[in-house]
């Protein structure tokens, strides 16, 4: 498996990107190559450092051009034409000859999905690509999408959002039948704006899923469901508001803990630890970028060396579980409803 990284992309890029790809090393198997696409220098003085500047297991593509974390998205893909994330798009896409199986960033996340849309290109029936973000939660995962690549969907954007939602979650979770529900302010039917009740109204309207109806941000982690349907800009303030309750509840009780009884806090240090790991963004990488016709992996701009050792790991499930084909297939074979729009109500 050929597996492409953008190492200038982050808030911590070059040298957080670098040691992750460097910890992965451990990682690769047997063919296995990762190609590190950045300044040629800094990833040769890394590689040397670490006793792999000889290794065939890691080759490098040059490029001269980063695009800044606060950076026009369209713009800054269309002008940097060599720029790392440019090319890490690049050689991700299938009609490249020596093309990566996955591709890895943790920059610019609208000029991601602007690079692998120009380079990849989208997926057969496609409309517009999702970031489906895998949570963790008492009950098992819940795939989240769209997490940031579509702020202001279409109706028939979010309802195709559910299809390749439900694919993650049969393909790679393995669900049988996952549950989907769509985020909105209540369970009422009149609640919502005309994009979420035009989309509860096409939903409802696709026998072929197991959709449930609204569900609120706290059934997020109630195991109402197996996957959550919504909008960019509110999958990802959701998703965000959750990584910062997670770090500050656990500070809490920690804190607590260690107030009322320091050597209770001790023995429960180790069961700490391991829920903290569980609930660690930086512990569960990326998060693939649906409809885009090759493996994209976008992590958080804050990305750490784990992070992106992790966020490779899960390319190699990605790819190994077909999911690019496995939503082709559940696209084609599920008809779009055609509805009169909702009109707005008084």
């Amino acid at each position: 498996m050929r597996l492409g990284v953008d190492v200038m992309g982050g808030d911590h890029a070059p040298d957080a990107i670098l040691k992750g790809c460097i910890q992965a090393a451990d990682d690769l198997q047997q063919g296995d190559v990762m190609v590190l696409v950045g300044d040629e220098a800094t990833c040769r003085d890394w590689l040397n450092e670490a006793g792999l500047g000889k290794d065939p297991r890691f080759e490098i593509v040059h490029t001269t051009e980063i695009i800044g974390m606060d950076e026009h998205p369209v713009s800054a893909v269309r002008t940097k034409k060599n720029s790392s994330l440019n090319r890490m798009a690049e050689i991700g896409a299938p009609r490249e000859a020596n093309r990566c199986d996955a591709v890895v960033s943790a920059g610019n996340t609208g000029a991601c999905v602007a690079a692998s849309m120009q380079f990849m290109r989208r997926l057969p029936g496609v409309h517009r690509p999702g970031i489906a973000v895998p949570i963790p939660t008492f009950y098992g995962p819940v795939v989240l999408c769209d997490a940031g690549a579509n702020p202001e969907p279409r109706p028939n954007h979010l309802w195709q959002y559910a299809l390749m939602g439900e694919t993650v979650a049969r393909v790679v979770n393995k669900i049988e039948s996952p549950r989907i529900g769509l985020i909105n302010i209540g369970s009422e039917e009149a609640k919502g704006t005309d994009l979420i009740r035009e989309t509860h109204a096409m939903l409802r309207a696709t026998p072929q899923i197991n959709y449930i109806g609204y569900v609120e941000g706290r059934d997020l982690f109630s195991g109402a469901c197996d996957v959550v349907v919504t909008d960019g800009l509110v999958g990802n303030t959701l998703l965000k508001m959750a990584e910062g309750m997670a770090s500050q509840l656990f500070k809490g009780i920690c804190a607590e803990v260690m107030n009322a009884d320091p050597d209770l806090m001790l023995k429960l240090e180790p069961i700490f630890k391991e829920m903290f790991r569980k609930n660690d963004y930086h512990e569960h990488g990326g998060a693939p970028l649906l409809g885009v016709n090759g493996m994209c992996l976008i992590a958080h701009g804050s990305s750490e060396a784990k992070s992106i050792r992790a966020a490779l790991k899960q390319c190699r499930k990605y790819v190994q579980t077909h999911l690019n084909d496995g939503i082709v297939k559940r696209i084609a074979e599920v008809p779009e409803p055609k509805l009169a729009p909702v009109g707005a109500e008084s």
